[in-house]
């Protein structure tokens, strides 16, 4: 079920990782209107309206939805990697966090949302 609140046991490192990664879209990050939607928004402003609620929902260890926490993970996925749309190169000075730590980071929080996230058929 999309809506279902799903509690995931994640430790302080990958929860900062995920709350960091949604607030680049609010800071360096530019998303146009094709990305948020490609994203799992409503439009650029729903990113980053929607990318705060759910750092905050992450931070204070709030169960999300399946929705709520594919889009999370995917916002970071690509917001860290991106040098178009997103931090890219600037990740490390941005958010304070190593490109090597958070590709390691990124690699646990993936496998635990393995099991929880949507995936397109």
């Amino acid at each position: 079920m999309v809506d279902e609140l799903i509690d995931v046991e994640l430790s302080d490192r990958e929860r900062t990782l995920l709350v960091r990664g949604l607030g680049e879209w609010g800071g360096p990050a530019r998303s146009g209107e094709p990305m948020a939607v490609a994203l799992g928004f409503e439009s650029a402003e729903s990113l980053r309206r929607e990318g705060r609620r759910l750092a905050e929902a992450i931070a204070g260890r709030i169960p999300l939805t399946r929705l709520d926490w594919t889009r999370a993970l995917l916002a970071t996925e690509v917001v860290f990697a991106s040098d178009v749309v997103g931090s890219g190169v600037d990740w490390a000075t941005t958010t304070g966090l190593t490109d090597a730590d958070t590709i390691q980071t990124l690699r646990l929080i993936q496998r635990t949302l393995g099991g929880v996230v949507i995936r397109p058929r």
